[in-house]
């Protein structure tokens, strides 16, 4: 079994709530962090932008993947949401089961 951790950046902290609360009620991810007051720089159409931001951490099955990127697209505001995920390589097993026992009831 394989198991990934999505990395989201998000408006506020109310966008990223109502993103990790509905992924998680879903069952997609078995825990979501939020993590509030991120600074971000980046260029959009050809300005430089520096905004706050909320990063969203995500756990769940590899296999639940696709949903995961197809349903936060859904629910996000920007036209083009930051969504990576990388596999986890190393956990405690005993966490790895209890995400197995949270994904997909």
């Amino acid at each position: 079994m394989s198991y990934r951790t999505f990395y989201v950046t998000t408006k506020n902290e109310t966008e990223a709530l109502e993103i990790a609360e509905t992924l998680v009620n879903e069952r997609l991810v078995a825990c979501a962090n939020l993590i509030p007051g991120m600074k971000s720089i980046y260029r959009w159409h050809g300005r430089l932008e520096h905004n706050q931001e909320t990063v969203l951490l995500l756990k769940t099955k590899d296999s639940q993947a696709e949903k995961v990127v197809a349903r936060i697209s859904e629910l996000h505001s920007y036209t083009v949401p930051c969504i990576v995920s990388w596999e986890i390589k190393e956990a405690n097993q005993k966490y790895l089961q209890w995400i197995d026992s949270e994904i997909g009831k």
